[in-house]
């Protein structure tokens, strides 16, 4: 489906693309310069998923955090991917390494959505 461009979507884009993490959809209406209100930035996330240009991770207590597909820009670059949450500083990352599993007879995987949670790089030196 074509969707028209709009400066609120650019504005959305720009954050997510410069964040270099996943943020969540509180975080992305700090960061919009623009004003915008909460249900047309979720309405925009979604669309992003829908159009592959974002994708969504949920956490494991619900919270939903979304990142720009680097596929988009790299379609070599690992689509399935582990995503990494930090408990300390509580930023959650694409980890680009490709996922490995095995699925019990009779199932057919399309997607994963792989969660580990710990300290990250950063904090482990801190």
């Amino acid at each position: 489906m074509i969707r028209r461009n709009t400066p609120t979507k650019d504005a959305i884009l720009q954050v997510l693309s410069t964040s270099g993490k996943a943020l969540s959809q509180d975080a992305i209406e700090r960061r919009v310069e623009l004003k915008v209100n909460r249900a047309t930035i979720y309405r925009v996330l979604n669309q992003f998923c829908e159009d592959d240009i974002v994708h969504k991770i949920v956490a494991e207590d619900g919270k939903q955090y979304f990142a720009i597909c680097r596929k988009c820009e790299n379609p070599e670059q690992v689509v399935d991917h582990f995503h990494f949450r930090c408990l300390s500083c509580e930023s959650i990352e694409c980890l680009q390494i490709p996922v490995e599993y095995t699925a019990p007879d009779g199932y057919a995987v399309e997607r994963t959505n792989c969660l580990l949670t710990g300290t990250c790089r950063d904090c482990n030196i801190a």
